[in-house]
């Protein structure tokens, strides 16, 4: 397909924050751009905002008719998620119209660009939005699709200044393997840690998946590696492959000189070829340190200079939903992340602990998918006892029915550190109201992000009442 031929774009499932990506980007070009999804969110009323026509009832006859009547023209784009018994799915098939996945529609799109690509099974989102948000600030003619709303443009996209010499940033998800649909001429790897086993049904699949993403960058191209996934990929094996490995303290590319000044990580980039001393990121953790470095390396490579480097990531705010200030106060600080995974959890918590040594942690965390639940639970008790205290609600289905047997408690029967508890969604604003607070924390991929603004307003009334 041409999409230069496009007159019209539908999407199903149109609210996702990679689909949502693509609807804007369609919308900024003039196309007439509607789509179905299946409840109503922030995202899709703010689509709706733009001028996206959105509606939220699975009938056939809501869709546009200029769509249905004019198919060479129009695009029609759908997530993996969408269930086998959709019924606008299943009409457009038997009408005959050729449905894209959106990493399909991202790779053709991506492929008259130079294009860098982000891949990880964690931190991917951070580092895109931080590659994008240096490029951008630095005057590059970028655009960048990312998935997360990145909070210096309250978007998850960024559109280029003009039609020449676009570079186009994506970050590349391994889900349904939807990044080998790109060909990247830069590429970064963040980690490989075994994930969506539902799909790959093991660890060994999904790294096989990541080597055969590595094969995509262009002959003349180069991948930045984090030093570990480098070896549990045996990437010294691919034969052809320019790449350049990056850790925290030791590797080809790392920092010197880490330190935490007033809650703000501060370091200098060390790689053979340039140095670029204090840089200060005011977006926590060690985890993102390293997300950062390898965004540098990104940024030198495609000619950006180091001064516009330190400069940009001093006004770097992050994504939402990752390491989020919700509420700061005198007495409690309130922190929302979108950690789903053991070692995002680890990570996240550890940089809570970093900035807060002597603070107490309580950490409120929804389990996302069954089948992630039951695969990783030993990992997820583990990694959750790094808070002081930990609640646990009931697990985020997805796209997932119940599996017997699995449920947030047996997370919390293999916790022996810390003591946990399962409080329902209901009951979380209770407990906040009646429990001693000072550092809180809500984690989870879930509809746990529906508890944010009533934990924080029930946060400001309690500490407002105690403090007057």
């Amino acid at each position: 397909m041409n999409l230069n031929d496009i007159h019209r774009v539908y999407f199903l499932g149109i609210g996702g924050i990679g689909m949502s990506a693509l609807a804007r980007w369609f919308n900024s070009r003039g196309l007439a751009v509607s789509g179905y999804d299946k409840t109503q969110t922030p995202l899709t009323i703010k689509l709706s905002e733009e001028g996206i026509s959105i509606h939220y009832e699975d009938d056939p006859n809501l869709i546009d008719k200029e769509i249905l009547e004019d198919q060479a023209n129009s695009l029609i784009i759908y997530t993996p998620a969408i269930p086998s018994n959709h019924r606008e799915f299943n009409r457009l098939k038997e009408l005959k119209f050729d449905l894209y996945k959106r990493s399909e529609v991202l790779g053709m799109i991506t492929s008259d660009h130079y294009t860098i690509a982000v891949a990880g099974t964690h931190g991917k989102t951070s580092t895109t939005s931080i590659i994008a948000h240096i490029l951008h600030s630095a005057g590059k003619n970028c655009a960048a699709f990312v998935g997360g709303i990145m909070a210096n443009y309250d978007s998850n996209l960024i559109l280029p200044s003009g039609s020449d010499d676009v570079i186009v940033v994506v970050e590349a998800d391994e889900f349904d393997r939807s990044f080998l649909r790109l060909n990247p001429d830069l590429a970064v790897v963040t980690a490989a840690d075994p994930d969506h086993l539902d799909i790959y049904g093991d660890g060994d699949h999904l790294k096989q998946s990541f080597r055969d993403f590595i094969g995509k960058i262009s002959h003349d191209g180069k991948l930045f590696i984090k030093e570990r996934v480098a070896t549990e990929l045996e990437v010294e094996e691919l034969n052809g492959l320019t790449y350049l490995k990056y850790d925290i303290s030791s590797s080809e590319i790392h920092t010197q000189n880490l330190r935490v000044d007033e809650e703000a990580f501060v370091f200098d980039y060390i790689s053979d070829a340039r140095t670029i001393k204090d840089i200060v990121l005011h977006f926590p953790g060690r985890h993102n340190v390293e997300n950062t470095i390898a965004a540098i390396s990104i940024a030198l490579e495609v000619g950006v200079a180091g001064a516009d480097i330190r400069k940009a990531i001093s006004s770097y705010k992050g994504v939402k939903r990752r390491f989020e200030y919700v509420l700061r106060t005198p007495s409690v600080t309130y922190i929302d992340d979108y950690a789903h995974h053991p070692e995002e959890i680890r990570s996240f918590l550890s940089a809570l602990k970093e900035l807060y040594p002597k603070k107490k942690i309580t950490a409120i965390f929804q389990p996302h998918l069954y089948t992630r639940t039951r695969d990783f639970a030993d990992g997820f008790a583990e990694s959750l006892q790094l808070a002081d205290e930990v609640i646990l609600i009931p697990i985020y289905p997805a796209r997932e029915l119940p599996i017997e047997g699995v449920n947030s408690q047996m997370i919390i029967d293999k916790m022996d550190r810390v003591p946990g508890q399962l409080k329902s969604k209901d009951e979380i604003l209770q407990l906040v109201e009646n429990s001693d607070l000072e550092i809180i924390a809500t984690i989870g991929a879930g509809d746990i992000d529906q508890l944010v603004l009533p934990i924080k307003r029930a946060l400001e009334t309690k500490y407002d009442a105690v403090n007057s």
